[in-house]
């Protein structure tokens, strides 16, 4: 049996994840018959059969899920050598951190100023992204480091959890939610998040977003409208107080956890470096007798700043 191609695997993973060969064509810019032609060459090379084709559906054989499940950590694999290869290779390195904005528990500019300090230190890149984008960045190569929120995938991630805070709900003042100092998620009914989720349902599990990226400002416009809530760590909601916004402690929300993650294969001194600076100004953050992971203070108990 011969070896297959990168190019095999992203035409199958194409057509994997379409269910469709139409539209899978179209992703990746070429005719129907030729990507037809080469899914059916694949399976005559590997003597399974990956995908059951009728006139109407296309699906996945257990052959094509093991295909599919392995083609893209392949495929993850081989984007992220290429840019890690670009950045080795680039005249002045630096290190790249992926993060969401305002989601650094408050703990960034005393980490990166530190940072500097020590011997293996570079210059430290922001990658800048909306929610969910910091563990695929990691992932692809374009980030050497993340700061994210639990749960994720962990799976090829080194981790050191840095903080545990509260989340709040930022709500419009008028709204007469704002008239309670706590809550609970079942009294949240009827309003939704950024992302279209209604907001009862909110659990410690990443909402997806739909349509745009909406940037913080944008976001607090419509809270501010009456249009959703948000769910903000206490740290995010203390940086930014509005008279048209009310924060309010929902009793049975999960907190975040905010961690530094990193590829388990990283050998980078300044990696390193930066994991131990994290870890030092996190327990510099905490009471003397609170452990690693503990919850932020800083907020009154209604949760206003």
């Amino acid at each position: 049996m011969n070896d297959l191609e990168i190019r095999q695997l992203r035409y199958f993973v194409a057509v994997a994840e379409e269910l469709h060969f139409g539209r899978a064509a179209e992703r990746l810019d070429m005719a129907q018959p030729p990507l037809s032609r080469a899914i059916r060459e694949m399976e005559r090379q590997l003597g399974v059969t990956l995908m059951e084709r009728t006139t109407r559906r296309v699906t996945l054989t257990p052959a094509g899920e093991t295909l599919l499940r392995d083609a893209r950590t392949v495929l993850d694999a081989v984007t992220a050598a290429a840019h890690r290869a670009r950045q080795a290779g680039r005249p002045e390195p630096t290190l790249r951190l992926a993060l969401k904005a305002d989601y650094d528990g408050g703990l960034l500019p005393r980490t990166i100023a530190a940072y500097q300090n020590e011997p293996a230190a570079l210059p430290v890149e922001l990658v800048l992204g909306g929610r969910g984008e910091q563990e695929p960045a990691l992932r692809d190569g374009r980030a050497d480091l993340a700061l994210l929120a639990r749960p994720f995938d962990e799976q090829g991630l080194d981790v050191e959890p840095l903080l545990t805070e509260p989340r709040l709900l930022a709500v419009a003042a008028a709204d007469p939610l704002a008239a309670h100092t706590r809550l609970r998620l079942a009294d949240l009914k009827g309003r939704f998040l950024p992302g279209g989720r209604p907001a009862d349902k909110e659990d410690s599990a990443p909402t997806p977003w739909t349509g745009r990226q909406l940037d913080l400002a944008q976001i607090f416009n419509l809270i501010e409208l009456g249009d959703i809530v948000l769910f903000p760590p206490a740290s995010t909601a203390g940086r930014h107080p509005r008279p048209g916004i009310a924060y309010r402690t929902v009793s049975d929300l999960p907190p975040l956890e905010l961690v530094l993650a990193w590829p388990e294969a990283s050998r980078s001194p300044a990696v390193a470096a930066f994991v131990r600076t994290a870890g030092a100004i996190a327990a510099l953050a905490r009471p003397a007798d609170t452990p690693a992971g503990s919850s932020f203070h800083g907020l009154s108990p209604d949760g206003t700043p």
